[in-house]
């Protein structure tokens, strides 16, 4: 039967490329965690520790396949400022609460909550990934050496044409062996891997953070655990959701948020600095190298560990430029160039276009793709509720007696749409009974309950009466439980 045993048993052909794809995850996560531990202010094995833990335990309790953890710059800028005030133990403490937290999140159904970031979000969310991704790599580009710029050209060429000749091989590591083997040869003096930081010698041992048990460090570290948890989470939901789209299955977001958090356990107890989904290196993964299983992401981990420690001095020597034109390579393929498309810009509606904009805008400036997220789905809410606001309709007939009038109220009735409902209706000249007709409307809240309440309020000051007729169950459920009790209404 198939799933009783995994892919890479089974396929040696998914197994190399599992095995290949973990290689160049690996290399392209030494520098990354090394930069990322400098930007938090602790020792470059710290992140490189980090990155090994949370590859490997995610890759057994994750629920997304194929997709990389590790020591992010996202989580390395949420807790930089407790490692500079209190030292590396409170920040190991506040890795292991996060953890904490992100179970506790994960259980409550945190996960849920994507079913609420539209697609103009995520495709701002993609796109902004692929800039920070690209201007991750400019610092590497500024006050080098001039061999820098023809070798990464000459990396990008091979990634470009390589798999045209073979795929068995992942171009990018065809691309960073070649690169290797041309400056080390020919002696060319380049910035490398190893002058990023030195690599550990020896694998990480577990402990207990440095600090006080008290409930002095618990309210010192708790709201940066609680930011970290939730940035975290966050980056790696929507980076779960990005691979579901490019493989086109399905994952389980809520074991994906309690593998996080037991990740980060495991992370802290380590005494790494914790982390996230790691998009740039997914995208490497799952994109680039073909990689769909658990076994890229463990081995990314892995391989991780054993090139610092068994082959550093071999892995010092990489060229940066190398790595660069991977990252360079990874940026261009995930953005989304058909949605900047003149054909794709023209058709698509200008709020849309908007959401996109100001997500993408918002995560550039930010460098927090979480922050972004946020603030596009609620600019997206706003235009929703004004595009929806537009549809309520309220339309009158008069009894050819004159004595009733019966206004015809359409469309979804919420805080939105009934802020104005009141100026709607002609109270001095309208007869003595007034009929309401909500068949073809929908009451989703309170404040609408309030402003019906403020209409009757209003008539009843004239000496007239009204009648409310045709709310759908629900609505009639709603206006039964808070009609008379909101303050204001009566």
């Amino acid at each position: 039967m198939r799933g009783l045993k995994p892919d890479w048993l089974s396929d040696p052909k998914v197994w190399r490329t599992e095995v290949l794809a973990g290689l160049v995850v690996a290399l392209a996560l030494i520098p990354e965690a090394i930069s990322f531990s400098i930007i938090a202010g602790v020792d470059p094995a710290i992140g490189l520790f980090a990155s090994f833990t949370m590859a490997v335990v995610i890759a057994v309790v994750g629920g997304r396949r194929a997709m990389i953890s590790a020591a992010t710059g996202a989580v390395a800028l949420v807790i930089a400022p407790l490692n500079n005030e209190h030292g590396l133990g409170h920040l190991v403490a506040a890795v292991i609460l996060a953890g904490v937290f992100q179970i506790a999140l994960g259980a409550a159904g945190v996960a849920k909550l994507m079913r609420f970031i539209p697609r103009s979000v995520m495709v701002g969310f993609v796109n902004s990934l692929a800039i920070l991704i690209f201007m991750a790599q400019v610092p590497e580009l500024r006050d080098v050496p001039w061999p820098v710029y023809p070798l990464i050209a000459g990396g990008l060429l091979l990634m470009v044409f390589f798999p045209k000749i073979t795929t068995v091989v992942p171009a990018p590591l065809v691309s960073i062996v070649v690169l290797t083997v041309i400056t080390i040869g020919a002696g060319i003096a380049v910035p490398t891997v190893g002058d990023k930081g030195e690599l550990p010698s020896a694998l990480p041992t577990p402990g207990l953070p440095d600090v006080p048990f008290t409930l002095d460090t618990l309210v010192i570290i708790a709201p940066y655990a609680f930011a970290m948890a939730l940035v975290g989470l966050m980056e790696s939901l929507m980076t779960a959701k990005l691979v579901d789209d490019i493989t086109d299955t399905r994952s389980s977001k809520t074991r994906e948020s309690i593998g996080q958090g037991v990740a980060n356990i495991v992370t802290g107890l380590f005494g790494g600095m914790g982390g996230c989904a790691m998009i740039g290196q997914t995208m490497i993964n799952v994109k680039v190298s073909g990689a769909r299983t658990r076994l890229s992401t463990f081995l990314a981990g892995a391989f991780l560990m054993v090139l610092c420690i068994v082959f550093g001095p071999v892995v010092s020597d990489i060229p940066m430029a190398a790595l660069v034109a991977v990252m360079i390579m990874v940026s261009f393929a995930t953005f989304d160039w058909h949605s900047i498309a003149p054909q794709t810009l023209k058709r698509m509606p200008a709020g849309e276009l908007t959401v996109m904009a100001v997500t993408v805008a918002v995560v550039v400036a930010t460098h927090n793709l979480a922050i972004g997220v946020i603030v596009g789905s609620l600019t997206a809410m706003v235009i929703f509720a004004k595009r929806v606001a537009r549809l309520v309709d309220v339309t009158s007939v008069t009894d050819p007696d004159g004595g009733r009038v019966v206004y015809a109220v359409t469309g979804e009735l919420f805080f939105a749409s009934s802020n104005d409902l009141v100026t709607r209706f002609d109270y001095a000249g309208d007869p003595g009974h007034v009929t309401i007709d909500l068949t073809d409307a929908h009451i989703w809240d309170a404040s609408t309950v309030a402003a019906l309440d403020a209409v009757e309020t209003k008539y009843a000051q004239r000496g007239k009466t009204v009648e409310i007729i045709g709310l759908n169950p629900p609505s009639a459920k709603m206006h039964g439980a808070l009609s008379g009790e909101l303050a204001g209404g009566h």
